[in-house]
């Protein structure tokens, strides 16, 4: 690769081809990296939620971020202030086990803000009455609104790590450690 130009996508578009480590941070061309996530990929929710689960668990959240982020481009309107919130939660996540304690925590906060925006905004459907009942109309297979996915824990963990992440003398985090449940709370 002619490192003084840019990478391009077969359809002329810039493109980063080089490789990336387990927390999407670019290497020197030709050195091994992990596998990166594919872009644009139209998952069903239930996939969503594995797949980003999985990548969150082998302490890859940048790369779950770009799962959550195909959600958010491709699905329905109502949900996208759940998979955007989600997105900037693994990407906070991401930045926390870099060592950016300001992003980190700002993303994850940014993050939990979106969760509380999606869940604010199920007030008044059918069967929701307030933000607490939203588990009762998710169905056990993990249904709308929120598939399943645990929303209030994970805006609870958020914050709690976005705490910890700007305590004096906090050291990055790790991202398999601190990974949280998407269904079933907390980490």
């Amino acid at each position: 690769m002619d490192e003084t130009r840019r990478d391009r996508d077969t359809e002329g578009r810039a493109h980063n081809a080089r490789p990336r480590d387990g927390l999407g941070r670019p290497l020197p061309y030709g050195s091994p990296g992990v596998e990166r996530q594919p872009e644009g990929v139209v998952r069903s929710p239930q996939e969503t939620v594995r797949e980003a689960q999985r990548l969150l668990d082998a302490g890859m959240p940048f790369h779950a971020h770009e799962v959550f982020e195909d959600a958010w481009k491709s699905g329905p309107a109502a949900e996208r202030e759940l998979w955007r919130g989600l997105a900037q939660l693994a990407v906070g996540l991401t930045h926390a086990a870099r060592g950016n304690v300001t992003g980190g925590a700002r993303l994850l906060r940014r993050g939990a803000a979106a969760l509380t925006e999606f869940l604010d905004g199920l007030d008044g459907l059918d069967g929701v009455e307030s933000v607490e009942s939203v588990e009762s109309v998710d169905s056990a297979d993990g249904g709308a609104p929120a598939h399943g996915i645990d929303v209030g824990a994970l805006t609870g963990w958020a914050r709690e790590l976005a705490g910890r992440v700007e305590g004096p003398g906090a050291e990055p985090v790790d991202a398999a450690a601190e990974a949280p449940r998407l269904r079933g709370g907390g980490r």
